[in-house]
């Protein structure tokens, strides 16, 4: 067989899942076996994800932050009809993410951005875990891992960070209602760099990933319960990982 007749059999390769949650169908393209554990594990991985999700009114505005492949990023748009702004700066994942947006027919409902955010604008390098879509653990800025521990990656990619309150400022995004942030390890710095975003009245709920061993994500907790947040501890408890390698992160 020649090399372009591998290619055209290839090139019809898609393989995609559909989901469907109440009356809503979702698709996802599944081109690897992480991809398709995190469409077969969406409801139990995270359930209070979804659920928080799934409390969000139509045409709310909604950041994900650290978005991966969307998996979310789809949900909140065609389950609950929120306005999505996801940022992914990870190449692979964030092709994914936007054939996924594509794939829904949503580029009217959500958009997409390779970017980091982080609490300071400017270049620099990402450092991946693995070059595979549907991974995660990578590092922007600093080569370490979501224990904030020095680490060595595979490889190192060229990206940008921005603030939330840079963007909303500018009128980059519209000021958001709900924000997600999973960023695996640097959760502290979207919360130093979104503080006037996360102060104003119209931001109404925020779910982040804390890991309890670290102090910096610990003082997470403190800064968003100065600036009138509250979360519930019995939640929180049931969120968090007992055992395995992210023993001690969760949701708050």
């Amino acid at each position: 067989m020649s090399t372009s007749s591998l290619i055209e059999q290839y090139e019809h390769i898609n393989p995609t899942v559909t989901y469907r949650r109440q009356e809503s169908n979702m698709h996802f393209s599944t081109p690897n076996r992480l991809t398709l554990w995190r469409v077969e594990t969406i409801l139990h991985k995270e359930p209070d994800t979804i659920a928080w999700i799934e409390s969000f009114s139509p045409n709310d505005v909604f950041v994900d932050v650290g978005a991966n492949v969307g998996m979310y990023t789809i949900w909140a748009a065609r389950v609950a009809g929120a306005r999505v702004i996801a940022f992914e700066p990870e190449a692979q994942n964030y092709a994914l993410l936007c054939r996924n947006i594509a794939l829904n027919d949503l580029g009217d409902r959500a958009v997409a951005y390779c970017a980091a955010i982080a609490d300071q604008p400017g270049f620099g390098l990402l450092h991946v875990s693995t070059v595979a879509p549907g991974h995660s653990c990578h590092s922007f800025g600093d080569a370490v891992d979501f224990k904030l521990q020095p680490r060595a990656f595979p490889f190192a990619q060229g990206s940008f960070s921005a603030t939330l309150d840079e963007l909303v400022a500018n009128d980059v995004i519209p000021h958001p209602q709900h924000i997600k942030i999973d960023v695996d390890g640097f959760e502290h710095k979207v919360v130093a760099g979104g503080r006037r975003t996360f102060a104003d009245p119209r931001c109404r709920s925020v779910l982040v990933e804390i890991n309890r061993d670290l102090p910096d994500h610990r003082a997470i907790i403190d800064e968003l319960d100065a600036l009138g947040f509250r979360y519930s501890q019995a939640e929180a408890d049931t969120s968090v990982r007992t055992e395995g390698l992210f023993k001690g992160c969760g949701n708050y």
